[in-house]
């Protein structure tokens, strides 16, 4: 059977080789852009991606630092604004002026840059699980986990340890859901062991950042997709965008359609009927 998307690469402004799926798609309407969280890859959105294509191109990078892009030798390079230029030096070198963006945490936040930045290469966009501010709550959770560098003998006992890290956000997960989530965010080493595919080195900015420092204020940056099609998810036990917060930004965003997943905390994964069927309708509306 064939590859449902090709392996590609593109070279960041300081010379990283950085790597995307491509999936087969029309080139007479925008693609769709998956961008994923923190500490994930481009094999989050595999089930998605193959949904959407061959109606849409669909495109999943990794950002650097993940999956199978090179790692950055400054890890004051990994920040939103670096992975956007990335992203920005992607879409320049496959001549793509306007895209859909699928942005789940650290990749909406991605999107809402480039709304701030360059509203015109949006035609339309997902926020997954996130917004202009970021409770503090879920962000603590993220620095006792992030960049810790374990690993495990077999794939059920990387599947167990997310289940002790994650299993109140996503509490209705069989043992099946924990594996899935760890093959898709975890390798197997040349060593044997199976371990995050991400550079641990990228936590370092995070739990470097002054506690003291005021946020910038991102709310801006949702007047670049007010004449868009939006679609706003949220799980409904997430510690990272607040009920409060999804209401502010349905009020700034009056013509977004809002899925709320019953059950899922932070983030979830985009292969809910409920999401997937809001998905497909929010594509219809893309011009």
């Amino acid at each position: 059977m064939d590859a449902a998307f090709t392996e590609r690469t593109w070279t960041s402004a300081d010379g990283l080789e950085l790597h995307f799926r491509d999936y087969p798609g029309p080139d007479d309407r925008p693609p769709v852009i998956c961008l994923h969280g923190l500490t994930r890859n481009a094999r989050d959105f595999d089930a998605l991606a193959e949904h959407l294509s061959p109606s849409w191109r669909v495109i999943a990078p990794d950002m650097r630092g993940r999956g199978k892009s090179d790692y950055a030798p400054d890890s004051a390079s990994y920040s939103p604004t670096t992975y956007v230029a990335d992203l920005m030096r992607m879409l320049e070198v496959e001549g793509i002026g306007r895209f859909v963006a699928i942005g789940t945490s650290m990749g909406g936040l991605m999107t809402l840059l480039v709304a701030g930045a360059a509203p015109d290469r949006i035609a339309g966009a997902v926020l997954n699980d996130i917004g202009p501010e970021v409770d503090s709550a879920g962000l603590d959770k993220i620095k006792t986990y992030v960049g810790q560098g374990r690993s495990f003998a077999t794939w059920m006992h990387a599947a167990r340890s997310l289940e002790e890290v994650h299993g109140e956000a996503h509490p209705t997960y069989t043992l099946d859901d924990w594996l899935v989530m760890a093959k898709r965010s975890m390798t197997l080493c040349s060593n044997g062991r199976i371990a995050f595919d991400y550079d641990m080195k990228i936590a370092e900015p995070i739990l470097e950042a002054e506690e003291a420092a005021v946020p910038p204020d991102l709310w801006p940056l949702l007047e670049g997709l007010r004449d868009k099609p939006v679609l706003l998810v949220r799980g409904e036990l997430s510690d990272i965008l607040s009920a409060q917060t999804l209401a502010r930004m349905q009020q700034a965003l009056p013509q977004a359609r809002t899925v709320t997943v019953p059950g899922a905390g932070h983030a979830p994964t985009l292969d809910e009927p409920e999401v997937r069927a809001a998905i497909d309708s929010l594509l219809a509306e893309v011009a």
